[in-house]
């Protein structure tokens, strides 16, 4: 089986995904700005994910975060970006988000760039308008784009459910969860450390 590590689409990813505290939803598996994610929508987009993923023969366990990671850090980004270009009046033609999603990235074939994005072929119109739009933002800003981008991105703050446990404030290679478990009565587990060698 071929494996896949999940791309990083836009720099903003992870800026994005600094969440606040304030109360859940009942049925949410997120609350993005205005815009509620349902578990049951998750649910269905993670099966989606998961049957993409087989008809390409690519293995889940080389994502190196838990399914559900992938598709929900998609779906918030997406309802950010999707938020962003109504603030700011971007529209996509259908012909850019055609071209978007002829794009092979840094994989073989369109159709792996967008599973390394944590994208099933039934949401791949929304993320490929999303990532236009994105761009398309990022030049109306102009010579700073990048940095503004970043900006806007983190003005929408998302708030997750706390079953999936609290925010990985350190994503790392090494450590590329999303979420990190909270344990029992909501204390950070704590991991262990490695010990640095004696030479």
């Amino acid at each position: 089986m071929k494996s896949i590590r999940v791309a990083v689409a836009a720099a903003t990813v992870a800026v994005a995904l600094t969440a606040c505290s304030s109360p859940m939803q009942a049925g949410a598996a997120a609350v993005v700005g205005n815009e509620r994610i349902s578990t049951s929508k998750l649910n269905a987009d993670t099966q989606a994910y998961l049957a993409a993923l087989k008809r390409a023969k690519l293995d889940e366990s080389a994502l190196g975060v838990p399914v559900t990671q992938v598709v929900l850090q998609r779906l918030v980004n997406v309802s950010v970006s999707r938020q962003l270009m109504a603030r700011h009046n971007v529209q996509v033609s259908e012909t850019e988000v055609d071209a978007a999603l002829k794009d092979p990235g840094q994989f073989e074939s369109p159709e792996i760039n967008l599973l390394a994005n944590g994208v099933p072929p039934n949401d791949a119109r929304d993320y490929g308008r999303v990532m236009v739009g994105l761009s398309k933002l990022q030049q109306k800003f102009g010579q700073a784009g990048q940095q503004r981008l970043v900006e806007e991105f983190s003005s929408i703050k998302p708030v997750f459910n706390p079953r999936y446990g609290t925010l990985n404030p350190q994503r790392s290679e090494q450590n590329p969860a999303l979420f990190v478990d909270t344990g029992r009565f909501g204390k950070l587990t704590q991991q262990a450390q490695p010990q640095p060698q004696q030479g």
